[in-house]
């Protein structure tokens, strides 16, 4: 077979596959993310609790509660509530009335009703932190399933182009002995399979993918205020001792992002750039950082559930309380 023929074939062939793959990244370009803040609008400064080193805390709480448990209480603006309540539990236990039993019970009821609340807030903000999440791993899967089909394309290509020169070059040398042609035809066979090798090195596409709703952007910028996490949770995630060196989990969570390679970068002028695209409202993706993306989010959902423990924390210590 001619391999004037062969070659712009396999041109073509390549050419047109890629023009599919477009159309259809075209298609995808109008998802838009369902990201809400759990229809949260940016808190009041006076709705976002005191840093609890800066508070009295009664010593009838510190005597009976953990740290951890104050501070979640504090959180969810349960910790005055709580102290009425040890009062009213000593009250009642010093001179047991039916007055002073319902009492107790209202304000216990208070409590949990506080909690409750505050583990759906956590649970409402973690599901669409991972939806978010699954959408995104949709996208990236997509596009790293079309970078695979282009791959195998381009190898294939490569092993028709080999036997065909192969077998081009040695029939013409068994008819033509003295022929030049198996040398230009051995020339063009590894011109054209460097070419395939060179198209396998740079097969990284590209999505345009939006974010404008971006649970992200906060935990990088840390606003006094959040647009997408409720007072209690962004209390929670921001919460830091001064007289301790342990960092927020705010603050755990960036340098993490920072020194595992997630968001970093050798240029500052690409550092800039991966800032805007994983900060602010989207841009073209690779699979590999629509990957990254998505593993940030689950990091920053597995931190706000760990809120949940210190709420069970509390729980305990009243239950504790209670059964004495």
């Amino acid at each position: 077979m001619n391999c004037k023929i062969i070659y712009p074939i396999i041109l073509i062939f390549i050419a047109s596959s890629c023009a599919s793959t477009k159309q259809t990244e075209f298609n995808l370009q109008s998802t838009q993310n369902k990201f809400t803040g759990s229809n949260y609008l940016p808190f009041f400064r006076s709705e976002k609790p005191t840093p609890i080193h800066d508070l009295q805390i009664d010593t009838l709480l510190t005597k009976k509660f953990s740290f951890h448990s104050l501070n979640a209480a504090n959180a969810i603006g349960v910790l005055n509530i709580l102290t009425e309540y040890i009062k009213a539990d000593k009250d009642y236990r010093t001179k047991p009335t039916l007055e002073k039993r319902v009492e107790r019970l209202e304000l216990l009821q208070e409590i949990n009703q506080k909690i409750n609340v505050a583990s759906l807030e956590i649970s409402a903000v973690a599901g669409e932190l991972d939806y978010e999440e699954e959408r995104i791993n949709q996208v990236a899967q997509y596009l790293k399933g079309k970078e695979e089909t282009t791959e195998r394309a381009l190898i294939i290509s490569s092993i028709i182009v080999g036997a065909t020169s192969a077998i081009a070059a040695e029939t013409i040398s068994l008819t033509q002995s003295e022929s030049t042609a198996p040398a230009y035809i051995g020339i063009g066979s590894s011109i054209v399979e460097a070419t395939l090798g060179v198209l396998m090195l740079v097969n990284k596409r590209k999505i345009t993918f939006y974010h404008k709703n971006n649970p992200l952007k906060d935990i990088w910028e840390a606003p006094e205020t959040s647009k997408f996490y409720p007072p209690s949770i962004w209390y929670y995630l921001n919460y830091q001792n001064p007289k301790d060196t342990v960092k927020s989990l705010r603050l755990q969570l960036a340098d993490k992002w920072i020194s595992l390679g997630q968001i970093a970068s050798t240029k500052e002028k690409n550092r800039h750039k991966m800032y805007e695209l994983f900060f602010g409202e989207g841009g073209n993706y690779s699979s590999g950082q629509l990957s990254n993306r998505a593993v940030m989010l689950d990091q920053v959902e597995a931190n706000i559930k760990l809120m949940k423990q210190e709420l069970n924390l509390l729980l305990i210590d009243i239950d504790k309380l209670n059964s004495k």
